[in-house]
């Protein structure tokens, strides 16, 4: 068997991808897994740290405003398409699972025009361009938020590194404060922005040190490599650690009570999973994705939103001390936050896609016409007939981002189609609302993503 992942740029596409190949390597050691990538993405040094293979395409980013770029943008895909296409024929795909991002789009329509059955996940609760595109592909649409919109969604979350995702914090707790050098007996608030380090929540908490450690409370405060803030308090009190960035964060979630974080899918998906409520505070700009991602949090009673421009000092005094002292309180929210987590979602999603490959071959052996292997005939990529426009109007293709026969194929196991959170397309937005962040737990990038310092 052998799947083709495609989710590169930002280690918010990246890591659910890797969490998936984790799982597929579990319930099958031999499988073969190929990541896509570009040069200029996180994934030059996430995939290979994690044993993983990774090719490489040019790159297609799509302008954001109308410009003169957008005039090579159908040069660029087509190159970009014919050099997916090459890796489906390579590695012999029997899917393909895309996960938005530069390398979805190529990857999306090599598949089609190859008849790769095509999985999608979607991460945010606003889909970016390209899982959009993909969704139209198949009916084997898996969403990270509830309420994504897109063709025949369901919701399952966000797949997580085993490490994560299998976290029992309250059994590591005494372990993880004392790697940090955090005392068992105070209640510890983790402060983690991205890899910048988020420099509105860096400055409000140290702004707000002094009546935090006066509370009682310590701080695990994960700066940011990037970050040029000297941070000098006076002896004595409870413990305030600062770190430029943590490469263990399953340990800095075991340690903390309480986080104050930025609301990037990934982070929401980590905290709900290991039962850590937070203050979310939604990067100012972008889409607007990061809000909606922690709404449901919030709505359930796991965490408290507040805006960028509204986090400081007085209202950390006044409004989150209060939440910090109280521990029912928190224990509360705790237990709020974690009805909203997922923990299994990478074997939930590993046996989506191994089922696919194996309904698949099994209707390979019934019919080898209708479910052709191999390389296809030459064409101008190498590759074949399906590869003659930029997006495919060969006869698997069926117009723009078309239907053609085989979106209603078995393998597409239509049951999952038109799902409660399927409905019509998502509103526009860039890919996942910020640049490239750091990886895997750690490493230089902008703060919007994830990694050591979360987003």
């Amino acid at each position: 068997m052998s799947v083709v992942l495609a989710g590169g740029g930002t280690a918010g596409h990246i890591e659910p991808a890797l969490a998936l190949a984790d799982a597929l390597r579990r319930a099958d050691p031999q499988i073969s897994v190929v990541c896509l990538g570009t040069e200029r993405g996180l994934e030059t040094r996430l995939v290979p740290l994690r044993g993983y293979e990774l090719a490489l395409i040019p790159p297609v980013p799509m302008p954001r405003k109308i410009t003169p770029q957008l005039l090579s943008v159908p040069g660029r895909l087509n190159a970009s398409v014919a050099a997916a296409g090459r890796v489906l024929e390579a590695s012999r795909a029997d899917v393909l699972v895309g996960f938005g991002g530069y390398v979805a789009t190529p990857g999306y329509l090599a598949a089609r025009r190859r008849h790769v059955p095509i999985v999608v996940h979607e991460a945010n609760a606003r889909p970016g361009l390209a899982n959009r595109i993909g969704a139209r592909f198949t009916r084997q649409v898996f969403t990270g938020q509830p309420g994504t919109k897109l063709p025949h969604a369901r919701y399952i979350g966000i797949p997580l590194r085993y490490e994560i995702s299998r976290l029992d914090r309250l059994a590591l707790a005494d372990k993880a404060r004392a790697h940090f050098g955090l005392r068992p007996d105070l209640p510890v608030l983790l402060v983690t922005g991205g890899s910048q380090g988020a420099r509105s929540l860096n400055y409000a908490v140290l702004d707000a040190a002094e009546a935090i450690r006066a509370s009682g409370i310590q701080v695990l405060h994960i700066l940011g490599p990037r970050s040029d803030i000297q941070v000098q308090l006076p002896p004595g009190g409870p413990p305030y650690v600062t770190l430029p960035y943590v490469d263990r964060m399953d340990l800095a979630y075991a340690a903390a009570d309480f986080a104050i974080c930025r609301s990037g899918a990934m982070t929401c998906a980590e905290l709900t999973a290991v039962g850590l409520p937070a203050v979310y505070v939604p990067l100012p700009h972008g889409n607007g994705e990061q809000r909606l991602n922690a709404l449901p949090i919030e709505a359930a009673g796991g965490g408290l939103i507040v805006a960028d421009a509204d986090l400081s000092a007085d209202w950390i005094r006044s409004d989150l001390l209060p939440v910090l002292v109280d521990a029912q309180l928190v224990a509360a929210m705790s237990q709020a936050a974690s009805s909203m987590g997922h923990r299994d979602t990478d074997d939930r999603l590993a046996a989506e896609v191994l089922g696919i490959i194996q309904d698949r071959a099994a209707g390979r052996a019934a019919d080898p016409g209708r479910y052709p292997e191999g390389p296809a005939a030459p064409g101008p990529y190498r590759g074949s007939p399906h590869d003659s426009a930029p997006y495919g109007s060969g006869p698997y293709d069926g117009g723009a981002y078309g239907s053609g026969p085989y979106d209603s194929a078995p393998y597409d196991r239509g049951a999952y189609g038109g799902g409660p959170y399927g409905g019509g397309p998502a509103a526009p937005g860039p890919y996942d609302g910020g640049p490239a962040a750091p990886g895997p737990y750690g490493g230089p990038g902008p703060e919007s993503g994830r990694g050591g310092h979360r987003a």
